[in-house]
């Protein structure tokens, strides 16, 4: 079983902190100075890396190819009348951007990511010195191409959305079938915004045990409510759409975290995680103080003379606890007093003959 893997220098999966994606994605709108900001945003909110998509346009969608519904009906920020590719023309990152927002990323040290849309892309990315590839929901049936990723022998996070066990299957095969790169899938659901009831976020355990890799999750909920879900059930990696600006244009925005949401949502991750602990049950050192004020000990509940035996009606338990066990109370009974004990009197075993 894989447990873990490296994403850059960080050890990703099992036992480790939840590797954060600040998802840029195109909410960048194709101007380098914004994605630049990005980086920054996500780099100060304590994200572990920020991920951006690489495409050549006419390399992988048709001339053409509608837009996907959720990018005209649920939102105003787009143009309803423009073709996908048109759409999608106006968001490439060249190579020239991609060099600068890389240099940009290491001078915010925060990990340079990108989704690799078609091959030259891939290629462009390799060349780059990209640390891993995220492959997207929507290439997990495109098996020729996981193929040649899969061939780099980089890393590659794997996004599930609209798809079977069985089709992740074929996928995790086709990635090995040139090689075996080190490999971590994301459940996710590949509607934009997805509804809580959509999620199913018991398949990132499925994920995990049908693959034994880190699982995690691509959310594409609006709020953080999901992904902290996600986080407290062990997803080692978390990927999140954040924008500047909700109301700026692009198919995107308007499903995407607010600057001052993402900080909120990481620094509420590490919350989660230093709140988990290990599992092992057992008292924390600053509840012994507690535990002697709460608890109960053996007492007199009636007075005694000194030679009187102790019965059962006239043991009880008070607080606190600093006496003997009330669990060792059967264990005294029939037992003399050496002296007079006036009833509400904490027992202890220099009182017991």
């Amino acid at each position: 079983m894989v447990e873990s893997i490296n994403i850059g220098q960080r050890r990703v999966g099992s036992g480790e902190p939840c590797y954060v994606i600040a998802e840029a994605g195109v909410n960048h709108n194709g101007d380098v100075s914004l994605a630049r900001e990005m980086i920054d945003v996500a780099s100060e909110a304590g994200a572990d890396a920020v991920k951006f998509q690489s495409f050549k346009t006419d390399r992988f969608v048709a001339a053409t190819a509608t837009k996907a519904s959720y990018q005209t009906d649920n939102t105003d920020n787009t143009d309803k009348t423009e073709t996908q590719a048109e759409m999608l023309r106006k968001l490439e990152l060249d190579e020239t951007a991609h060099r600068e927002l890389i240099r940009h990323c290491r001078a915010r040290k925060i990990e340079f990511l990108s989704t690799p849309f078609d091959e030259e892309s891939a290629e462009l990315l390799v060349r780059l010195g990209v640390c891993a590839f995220k492959v997207p929901s929507g290439e997990i049936t495109n098996l020729p191409f996981l193929q040649k990723l899969g061939a780099y022998g980089k890393p590659i996070i794997l996004s599930t959305g609209m798809s079977t066990l069985g089709e992740v299957e074929q996928a995790i095969d086709a990635l090995n079938k040139s090689g075996v790169p080190p490999l971590a899938v994301l459940h996710c659901v590949s509607c934009y915004p997805a509804l809580e009831g959509e999620v199913n976020l018991r398949a990132v355990d499925t994920l995990r045990s049908a693959f034994c890799v880190p699982a995690g999750y691509s959310d594409h909920t609006t709020g953080s409510a999901v992904a902290l879900a996600a986080v407290s059930r062990g997803a080692a990696i978390l990927e999140k759409h954040f924008t500047l600006d909700r109301s700026m244009e692009g198919p995107d925005h308007a499903a995407s975290l607010l600057p001052c949401e993402l900080s909120t949502l990481i620094e509420q991750i590490r919350v989660i995680e230093c709140a988990l602990g290990d599992g092992i049950k057992r008292p924390e050192k600053r509840e012994l103080e507690t535990a002697s004020v709460a608890r109960k000990s053996l007492a007199i509940t009636s007075d005694l003379e000194a030679g009187d035996i102790i019965t059962d009606d006239v043991v009880g338990a008070l607080r606190p606890g600093t006496g003997i066990p009330v669990s060792l109370g059967p264990s005294l009974i029939g037992r003399r007093v050496r002296r007079a004990i006036p009833a509400g009197t904490l027992l202890t075993l220099d009182m017991i003959s």
